[in-house]
């Protein structure tokens, strides 16, 4: 049983710490992967800070990429030494959801005992069925999709969550058809893929919402075509007078209760409002059934961008060789695992596009 590094969650709004646990072999179905590079991912915070009502102690960080280096029984592939994005989508493929095509909330899938334990025994709990706050992970195969060399793996990592969110919130969940006018609330990582995801669909306009005049520089970078400050009066009226009318598609990238409040006055006749941020459990919003019932809107919750994995993270990751989508430039520092405590606290302050730990 081999022994690794990895950064645990103890107690909710308390650091990480870095521990040496071991890590069983994987069983059926599973694989072993080194993991090469992870990005932070606001849920993680979240989590770390109590948000999500979850188990404890646990090991954090379900945004990566590495290298297979073991296959539990019954396992076929990705081969041994292949790259692959590692996701928390875990999945039978068999159930009602599975075979409509949501495979991100698929209902049956088997949560296998987790992985990770302390020398003493001490069952860690591997996050979103993940945890690759770690140098290595074992995993369903299910949850890994093979990319090419070329990809690098901190650039790989970022297919692992934000980017499958961002793009396919508006490509799978939202359904963009081109021409359509598009309004992104939050310009932080998962936002800049929102924008992205609607420039690549044909959106004839892209208008970012966000509080900071920063956040809307880089939202234009990455193909907003205008933005709006949060904190004006009535942003919507100042979206909607930029459009020439209000938004066929909004989609809401941050997990504030506010945003959710005002994210419908965004939305125009038969519009479709897309829920990806995530607040905390039991924070809830309020909106006014009757107008969303009377102009024929839709409210339409998407997890993992309606992402089946191994579909959109390999046209995404070719879209990335050919130059059409950006992921260079959503890294905005490069850490290491010691460093996790400060990682997380520089992406919990909202400056940063996307922060990645490289583990060698």
């Amino acid at each position: 049983m081999p022994r690794i590094r990895a950064a645990i969650c103890t107690a909710f709004g308390e650091p990480l710490e870095i521990e040496d646990l071991d890590l069983r072999a994987p069983g059926p179905g599973e694989i072993e992967v080194e993991i090469e590079a992870v990005a932070i991912c606001h849920s993680d915070i979240h989590y770390a800070e109590g948000g999500f009502r979850s188990r404890l102690p646990a090991v954090l960080g379900h945004e990566a990429a590495g290298r297979v280096t073991a296959h539990g029984p019954g396992v076929t592939g990705p081969e041994i030494g292949t790259r692959v994005v590692v996701t928390l989508v875990r999945f039978c493929g068999a159930c009602p959801t599975c075979l409509s095509g949501s495979p991100t909330i698929c209902r049956d899938f088997d949560r296998a005992p987790t992985p990770l334990s302390r020398p003493d025994g001490e069952p860690v709990w591997n996050e979103m069925e993940t945890g690759a706050f770690a140098e290595r992970v074992v995993v369903a195969a299910s949850q890994c999709v093979a990319v090419s060399d070329d990809l690098p793996a901190d650039r790989a990592a970022l297919l692992g969550c934000g980017v499958v969110t961002g793009v396919g919130a508006v490509v799978n969940a939202g359904k963009l058809r081109p021409g359509e006018d598009v309004v992104v609330i939050g310009a932080g990582g998962v936002g800049l893929n929102a924008i992205q995801g609607a420039r690549i669909a044909g959106a004839r306009r892209i208008v970012a919402v966000d509080m900071s005049e920063a956040k809307l520089d880089d939202a234009r970078a990455f193909g907003a075509t205008d933005g709006v400050l949060a904190t004006e009066t009535a942003p919507w009226k100042r979206a909607a007078k930029i459009l020439g009318r209000q938004a066929d598609l909004v989609v809401v990238t941050v997990g504030s209760t506010q945003a959710y409040d005002a994210a419908p006055r965004y939305l125009g006749w038969g519009g479709r409002l897309v829920m990806v941020g995530m607040p905390h459990a039991g924070a809830t919003a309020s909106y006014e059934p009757l107008r969303t019932a009377f102009t024929g809107q839709s409210l339409i919750g998407s997890k993992m961008g309606d992402t089946v994995i191994g579909r959109d993270i390999p046209w995404m990751a070719d879209l990335y060789l050919q130059g059409r989508l950006e992921l260079d430039a959503l890294i905005s520092r490069r850490w290491s695992l010691d460093e996790i405590n400060s990682v997380i606290a520089d992406t919990a302050a909202g400056g940063a596009r996307r922060n990645v730990v490289l583990m060698r």
